[in-house]
């Protein structure tokens, strides 16, 4: 085992950490926004929309992130009426073609832990809020989303590190990532073992600090703890 090498890499696998960095936390914030959406209409009674997103949710769950991400990459660069268009300014570049299969996969599987979330609401609670008057929208915001956003919170937890891990599959299409600084250092140095080490301890610290955090949450938006401290 090189140990000198796995020291001296480590300073060029940190670069890389940036760019997962902003890949989990672009892709985590906006597919969380459209997750609350996609939620909503998988609860929605009208036929329509709830089809969509029981479609749209079957197959980004079922298909693998990789081929997702050929797909945006490489698939939507074929039709000449895409690279024509101001679109070819998005999907030409690897980065925003990475952001975008990771919002759209982590979407699918963010709106079905809100929705188990949401579904989880005691119903007397929210019998409570309608016989005071309250709004479907007030309703949702102060009752309903608050105590669902709580229960999904472990589960949320899950899904975060998972898109950590998956950050790793953009270095196919060119991204400098973690893996893709390891793979460029791989193909120089021929030691594949000391470099993927260094980088899985980089990627396990990020998933530490996560865990740790998402711990904090769960810890402040549940009343009865705090004051057993």
């Amino acid at each position: 085992m090189n140990y000198e090498l796995m020291i001296d890499t480590f300073p060029k696998l940190l670069g890389g950490s940036y760019i997962t960095i902003q890949l989990v936390t672009i892709s985590l914030f906006i597919g969380f926004c459209l997750a609350i959406g996609l939620a909503l209409l998988r609860l929605s009674n009208n036929y329509f929309l709830n089809f969509f997103a029981k479609t749209y949710v079957f197959y980004f769950r079922g298909t693998p992130l990789l081929v997702q991400i050929f797909l945006i990459y490489y698939g939507i660069a074929q039709f000449e009426v895409v690279r024509e268009s101001l679109a070819w300014i998005f999907f030409k570049e690897a980065y925003w073609c990475g952001i975008l299969a990771l919002t759209l996969n982590t979407c699918a599987y963010s709106s079905e832990i809100i929705r188990g979330g949401i579904q989880s609401v005691p119903f007397g609670q929210i019998e409570s809020a309608r016989s005071t008057g309250m709004s479907r929208f007030l309703l949702y915001r102060r009752i309903i989303l608050p105590i669902a956003f709580r229960q999904a919170l472990p589960a949320y937890g899950n899904e975060m590190i998972l898109m950590v891990k998956a950050t790793s599959l953009v270095s196919t299409i060119t991204i400098m990532d973690i893996t893709g600084i390891a793979r460029l250092v791989i193909a120089k140095t021929f030691s594949p073992v000391e470099i993927f080490i260094a980088a899985g301890l980089i990627y396990l610290t990020i998933n530490f600090i996560i865990t740790r955090l998402i711990s904090y949450c769960e810890f402040k938006l549940t009343p009865y703890l705090q004051k057993s401290e």
